[in-house]
């Protein structure tokens, strides 16, 4: 299968080399100008079957279509590859709140449109990108998407109107996730920790959760109780999160998130 990924930026990067390295073909990079396809072509010289190309011949070669440019750029990029696309072709896009409508407009009829939402983890395998196809997208060319995207992580599939709370949950998580640990860092470096051992600690509890949460199926609420004892050292650090309105944060972190990728 050939794929094409227009727009290698942090997310497009972090998708082309999941996909390279996990041997899924031929990876057509499209960097738009001369500058950017040189840069492209200097740092992907490494990686087996990554060619950089230009958008219209990447159109025309490509099975699947992946759209990482910025949401503003999108509209202009179908402009510019809707002729040279196959009638077979697949095109994904991973650009916030362009909706499926929008990206159908803007192509030939018997496109598979697809939107979706990933996050950064994909660099490493682990992510996950949540994907909304179009009514008239096959169950078959829909398994194709999901088989290609093994090497970033996990997809899970939801209704277009789910796609800004997904954002919000998944998408934008990881930073939220850095932040806490960027704060239990400054914490432990407060406590006489190294900022090293402080960085080892927090970045393995937060590694050890997930994993747990992952493989043992078990809801939060039961992992968390049982880690904490009546009266304990843990339930005096939870009570404090609490008291400091952690949850009410949290939520409203992810009501102004989801706010945005709706364009409110």
């Amino acid at each position: 299968m050939t794929t094409a990924i227009y727009g290698v930026g942090s997310m497009g990067s972090a998708i082309l080399e999941a996909l390279a390295g996990g041997g899924e073909g031929e990876v057509l990079a499209v960097g738009g100008r001369p500058e950017s396809a040189a840069r492209l072509r200097e740092r992907y010289a490494h990686l087996a079957g990554v060619e950089v190309v230009d958008a219209a011949p990447a159109a025309a070669r490509a099975e699947v279509h992946l759209i990482t440019v910025k949401p503003y750029s999108v509209a202009g990029l179908l402009e510019e590859i809707a002729p040279s696309l196959r009638p077979d072709s697949i095109v994904l896009s991973l650009a916030l709140g362009v909706s499926l409508a929008d990206l159908a407009s803007g192509l030939p009829e018997g496109t598979a449109v697809i939107r979706g939402m990933p996050n950064t983890p994909a660099k490493v395998g682990v992510g996950m990108t949540v994907l909304s196809p179009a009514a008239e997208v096959t169950d078959e060319r829909l398994a194709r998407v999901r088989e290609l995207l093994e090497p970033t992580g996990r997809t899970l599939v939801l209704p277009e109107s789910q796609q800004d709370a997904a954002t919000a949950l998944s998408g934008s998580a990881p930073a939220y996730v850095y932040l806490v640990v960027e704060a239990l860092v400054d914490a432990g470096v407060a406590r006489g920790l190294a900022r090293a051992d402080a960085l080892t600690l927090a970045t393995q509890a937060v590694r050890g959760a997930g994993a747990m949460l992952a493989e043992t199926g078990e809801e939060p609420t039961v992992l968390r109780a049982q880690v904490t004892s009546p009266g304990g050292a843990t339930a005096a650090a939870l009570a404090r999160l609490e008291a400091h309105g952690l949850r009410h944060a949290f939520a409203d972190a992810v009501t102004a998130c989801a706010d945005r990728s709706a364009g409110r």
